[in-house]
């Protein structure tokens, strides 16, 4: 018996083994993924054929990404004041669903993305993967897309911190709207550099939904600290990319024929660059403020104010 389980992993241990194209076990996961979408839209909707396009998909257009964010904070703080006089809502199983969804769709969008960016910066390396118009792929198209799609989704998180009466931070506030744009404006203005920051900020949510899953299934873990710690090295990794694509948009767009040492132009709009180095700017100062005042001053006021931040 043993034997046999022996020769069956000689035999078919390479049929499994990780390669570039295949990092997760040899498999194209992005074909199962299709394929799994495919089944459960009855064929009506085919991941490896979308295509994005302003107007042609829901929350494609401004006027209705600006409408759904003002409704957010309408909600969230109209909702706040009408809930005062009212007991506040455990909802712990809905609580237990919603971040179990979240930490297990992060994970999804994240190792399908890994997938797609393994072989593009291996044969290519990094300055291509962030700046060459190659590295926008349709699958990465499609991903992007739904990971912004899914930014609506984490809304929720807000609203059942209202329900709950739980203190709303700014940092949590702001960073949930302004996220959803900021997906949004990478998208739009087609960045190459979005995977680094899109993928990085996907791997720090599969680890805080879970954390908060485990925190609304009353599991208490020592590790909490470590979610903003990461959010705040997170931060700090994209800016060093983004800052790097922004220098190089500006050089090659007002001082092309200057001495300013260069190494290209990076494909995707000026305006999107910008507009995301500032907002990733804002969030590295704000959750480093967040870090300060709730983990290094170790107050009692303090420590209420931890809530969900990304």
């Amino acid at each position: 018996m043993v034997s046999d389980w022996k020769n069956f992993c000689l035999e078919n241990g390479s049929r499994f083994r990780p390669t570039i194209d295949r990092p997760f076990f040899n498999i194209y996961l992005w074909d199962y993924f299709n394929r799994a979408v495919e089944w459960a839209t009855g064929g009506r909707f085919q991941p490896k054929n979308f295509e994005f396009a302003v107007g042609k998909q829901p929350l494609s257009e401004p006027r209705p990404v600006l409408i759904f964010i003002v409704m957010y904070y309408v909600i969230i703080f109209g909702g706040r004041s009408l809930v005062k006089s009212c007991a506040p809502l455990k909802l712990r199983f809905i609580s237990q669903v919603h971040n179990l969804m979240l930490t297990s769709v992060s994970f999804l969008w994240l190792v399908l993305m890994v997938e797609q960016m393994v072989p593009i910066v291996y044969r290519h390396g990094l300055y291509f993967a962030i700046c060459n118009v190659r590295s926008w792929t349709q699958p990465m198209e499609a991903l992007y897309y739904f990971n912004y799609m899914t930014k609506f989704v984490e809304f929720a998180d807000t609203v059942l911190m209202v329900l709950k009466h739980r203190r709303l931070t700014f940092l949590h506030t702001y960073h949930h709207g302004a996220t959803a744009l900021l997906c949004y404006n990478q998208l739009v203005g087609y960045t190459t550099v979005t995977w680094l920051p899109v993928t990085l900020n996907l791997a720090v949510h599969v680890l805080m939904y879970w954390y908060y899953f485990l925190s609304a299934s009353g599991i208490r873990v020592w590790w909490k600290a470590w979610v903003t710690r990461l959010q705040i090295v997170q931060f700090m990794v994209d800016l060093v990319f983004v800052y790097y694509v922004l220098y190089q948009k500006i050089v090659a767009a007002y001082f092309k024929n200057s001495c300013l040492p260069a190494s290209g132009d990076c494909f995707g709009s000026l305006t999107a660059i910008s507009a995301g180095a500032a907002i990733l700017t804002s969030y590295l100062f704000l959750f480093i403020s967040f870090y300060i005042e709730v983990y290094k001053r170790g107050s009692t006021s303090g420590k209420k104010k931890i809530n969900k931040h990304n």
